[in-house]
């Protein structure tokens, strides 16, 4: 019952603190306000980039062309050695012979019409490589163009290199972003505490003359700054729901093209709101330590 309430008494005193010093309360929640907006933007944008960075791996291939002029022999070991390659996804690796090849373009009319007409096949045959990791997809590119009876190797090298640079830039600077601006909202609320306890400087003192502990005298304190952040957590919340909800459908679920594909509300908003509720809870009680250890000699 004793922890009750303390725990109560702690939550009244919170409260009254919050209402004492209204402006600068209100200061720290539009403070963590904003920064939680940003934040959210911030997760959204990665969630998706996440999502659409898989969605490019998942159709990034190697191309290699084989030699037209060689054996079967020579293919099989050629084989041997793409498929024995680091990086290599055995399982989605597809070997394409000159006559399925062919098979495949006959289905189209026009293109039946036109292979006809040469006597020989002229088509190549190809391994269509898939790899385990694409940020090594040109280093293995490379290797393969070593290989004998390899005749090229196509996979878009200048498209993937500038694709990845441009969402590791995103990434990047939301990570920024968020963290400069938490540590901004962190050192607000911090100040909000250190006025709060300056204004109530005296009753600590006796609170502390008297025997009181430690935990008891900075309860409130903490309590107060998990108020704070979890007050400006709401609207961040709300604008995550229904703000992405909106823009998806608004936009038909695709961002610009048809190619860039935003992930479904349903499966990024939620676990994002209470990714927003956690941070906005902890800033707050990360400025009020920070203020309670700097300020109170307890």
């Amino acid at each position: 019952m004793k922890v009750f309430r303390i725990l109560g008494k702690s939550i009244r005193e919170a409260f009254k603190s919050i209402f004492r010093n209204f402006s600068l309360s209100v200061a720290s929640i539009s403070c963590t306000t904003i920064t939680l907006i940003i934040v959210a933007i911030a997760l959204l944008a990665t969630y998706n980039v996440n999502s659409i960075t898989k969605e490019i791996e998942d159709v990034l291939t190697i191309v290699v062309f084989v030699d037209k002029k060689a054996t079967e022999d020579e293919i099989k070991e050629l084989s041997n050695k793409i498929y024995a390659t680091d990086n290599v996804d055995k399982d989605n690796t597809v070997y394409n012979s000159k006559e399925k090849l062919k098979e495949d373009l006959s289905q189209d009319e026009k293109m039946k019409v036109l292979l006809d007409t040469v006597d020989e096949n002229p088509l190549q045959a190809t391994f269509v490589v898939k790899v385990t990791d694409v940020k090594h997809l040109t280093e293995t590119a490379e290797k393969f163009k070593t290989y004998d009876k390899v005749a090229n190797v196509k996979y878009g090298e200048s498209l993937v290199n500038k694709l990845l640079r441009v969402f590791s830039i995103i990434r990047n600077g939301c990570v920024v972003a968020v963290v400069a601006l938490i540590l901004v909202t962190a050192f607000l609320i911090a100040n909000t505490i250190k006025i709060t306890i300056f204004s109530r400087r005296t009753e600590i003192g006796i609170m502390r003359l008297v025997g009181t502990s430690n935990t008891v005298i900075k309860l409130p304190f903490l309590i107060e700054g998990f108020v704070l952040g979890v007050i400006g957590s709401i609207i961040p919340i709300l604008l995550t729901i229904y703000g992405y909800t909106f823009l998806y459908d608004y936009s038909g679920g695709n961002l610009f093209t048809e190619l860039v594909v935003l992930v479904k509300p349903a499966e990024i908003v939620y676990s994002s709101s209470l990714v927003l509720l956690i941070v906005g809870g902890v800033v707050g009680m990360f400025g009020s330590v920070r203020a309670v250890r700097k300020f109170l000699k307890v």
